[in-house]
């Protein structure tokens, strides 16, 4: 499509990947109104979440409007990750056509954003202000994503896939133990909002069963669902937002939610032993790490070494630290950078890296100090006609910034942190930025989400993704493995222990595993136990379906259908 030989004038270019859009749409309807009785299911953060899209499903909805629904269902029921304030990415397989789709609804930098606008006077990151400010905020882009992908591929109105998460924000829904103890945690965050601290805080903390109640949130998914997508970006929502950071020292304005645009792309499509992986090309570096490290490991039998073994597990973390490597130091937003893509997600690249690692060579360290978080948020969807979503999005840390502008209930995101405030200098979860991810106006920020479809003899076979900052690139490698080398089921594969290594710096995240292998790995590493990422996956076997949300953490949900 746009990555083609030809030269094409850029507004040639423009129109024709919007002749193509149209036509791919028109066939896609045209394949769901054929019957079929393949099984369908999904995987999400929140039981509400999955319920309301597998009820789109039964209703005769594809993929793609059980993954709006599923989206502002979240953005209600799990406000520490979903949302309407942030933004994420989306892969999108037509089934009939056989065609992949990659939707960047990332957040954007505002147009008065600048290098080093988290820097004081002698040029020192100002510890926060990237991550609790009102200069913490990109534009968001999660409206502007559900809207283009119910327009362009869903086939019921919108306001029907709306109305379930406005009446759970006017009405309220039960917390589980784990909602309430999550939301006393990060009271501290809310307080500075007037209106974060009136919705999410109570005066002796919340308990499990207390019902949250949003109505600031309900009425703007309301003025959404009546008015469209201009509504978050030019409306009386938007006017909201733009006035309370005006009014509070921000730089977030409404021309800069009016010039808002998502970005459909090119996944990144390669082959993996005898499958093909699809994920997310830059300014995700999800794809692009993920598809490098399994090129590293396809040059040996993996599943001859043992599952968790030593020699398994050193070779995961070499694998790991050559690509994070490349990530601070390649990966950016494409249209301010030229990401080699092709270069590190060539075979030969791998080859290369592979050959060192036998040697027992490593890239060059930097030791930084890191702070890691386990939030974003996953879903996976397939329907009855073969056609996959598989998406992440995210307010970046915890609840984003704690920020809600008044009279909207919308959390914040604090995607701005994403950027490198400062060359060699870490974000919130420890990432090393360099050049290609400098803060620059309109540029999107790096991210690592890695939502994944992974194709067998041309049909959808594993769909996954997961939450996790940092991690959330190895936790999709270490299920794709389990899941593709060893023949695992999902739920024996949410049951193995995993690893995380980032090149930088020097500490290896694990969870439970025998103390001699731990031992052997340590190799002047720090090791640190801690739980990692949370998968949700649909994998499809012939006609057999299987469906797992992960359960380090409750509340997850995961729903099939099968005649």
């Amino acid at each position: 499509m746009e990555r083609g030989i030809l030269k094409i004038n850029p507004n040639k270019k423009i129109f024709l990947k919007k002749i193509i859009i149209v036509y791919l749409a028109l066939l896609f309807f045209s394949s769901c109104a054929k019957s079929s009785d393949q099984p369908f299911g999904i995987a999400s953060r929140h039981h509400l979440a999955t319920d309301i899209g597998m009820d789109i499903l039964l209703k005769g909805g594809n993929a793609v409007d059980a993954a709006v629904a599923v989206s502002f269902a979240l953005a209600v029921v799990n406000p520490s990750a979903g949302n309407i304030g942030g933004g994420g990415f989306m892969l999108i397989h037509l089934s009939e056509i056989d065609e992949t789709i990659a939707l960047d609804y990332r957040e954007r930098a505002p147009i008065k954003s600048f290098e080093k606008m988290f820097l004081d006077q002698n040029e020192k990151v100002i510890k926060g202000l990237s991550l609790n400010s009102t200069l913490a905020s990109g534009v968001p882009g999660t409206i502007s994503g559900m809207f283009y992908a119910s327009k362009k591929f869903g086939s019921m109105n919108i306001e029907k896939l709306i109305s379930p998460s406005i009446e759970i924000a006017r009405n309220g829904f039960n917390l589980s133990e784990f909602q309430a103890k999550n939301l006393n945690k990060y009271r501290g965050k809310f307080l500075n909002s007037v209106e974060a601290k009136q919705i999410f805080t109570k005066p002796n903390g919340f308990k499990e069963g207390d019902v949250l109640i949003q109505k600031n949130l309900a009425n703007t998914l309301e003025r959404i669902s009546k008015n469209g997508e201009q509504e978050f970006y030019s409306g009386e929502t938007a006017k909201k937002i733009s006035e309370f950071f005006k009014e509070n020292d921000g730089i977030l304005s409404l021309e800069d939610l009016r010039q808002y645009k998502l970005r459909v792309l090119d996944p990144i499509c390669k082959n993996y032993r005898t499958l093909k992986i699809c994920s997310m090309p830059p300014p995700s570096s999800g794809g692009v790490a993920l598809i490098q490290m399994l090129n590293i490991l396809e040059n040996t039998k993996i599943n001859t070494l043992g599952h968790n073994s030593e020699k398994y597990l050193k070779l995961l973390v070499s694998a790991m630290d050559f690509a994070y490597h490349d990530r601070a130091k390649f990966l950016g937003d494409p249209d301010y950078y030229d990401v080699p893509e092709e270069l590190l997600t060539s075979k030969e690249y791998a080859k290369k890296i592979f050959k060192k690692i036998q040697k027992g060579e490593k890239p060059p360290k930097i030791e930084v100090a890191i702070s890691e978080s386990e939030e974003t948020t996953h879903f996976s969807i397939i329907d009855k006609w073969g056609n996959v979503v598989s998406n992440t999005y995210t307010l970046n840390t915890a609840y984003g910034s704690g920020i809600v502008p008044t009279g909207t209930g919308i959390l914040m995101n604090n995607e701005m942190d994403d950027f490198s405030s400062k060359p060699g200098f870490p974000n919130a979860y420890g990432l090393v930025g360099s050049e290609a991810n400098k803060i620059e106006p309109k540029k999107t920020p790096l991210s690592s989400m890695t939502p994944v479809i992974i194709f067998k003899q041309g049909r959808p076979f594993l769909v996954s993704g997961s939450p996790g900052g940092s991690t959330i690139i190895t936790s999709v490698l270490q299920e794709v493995l389990n899941v593709l080398d060893f023949n695992m089921s999902l739920k024996e594969s949410s049951s193995k222990s995993r690893i995380h290594f980032q090149h930088l710096p020097d500490i290896l995240f694990h969870e439970e595993l025998d103390k001699d292998v731990l031992a052997s790995l340590i190799d002047n590493k720090k090791l640190v136990g801690r739980k990692l990422g949370e998968i949700h996956s649909i994998l499809l076997k012939g006609d057999n379906i299987e469906a797992f949300s992960d359960k380090r953490r409750p509340d997850g949900k995961a729903s099939t259908f099968q005649k």
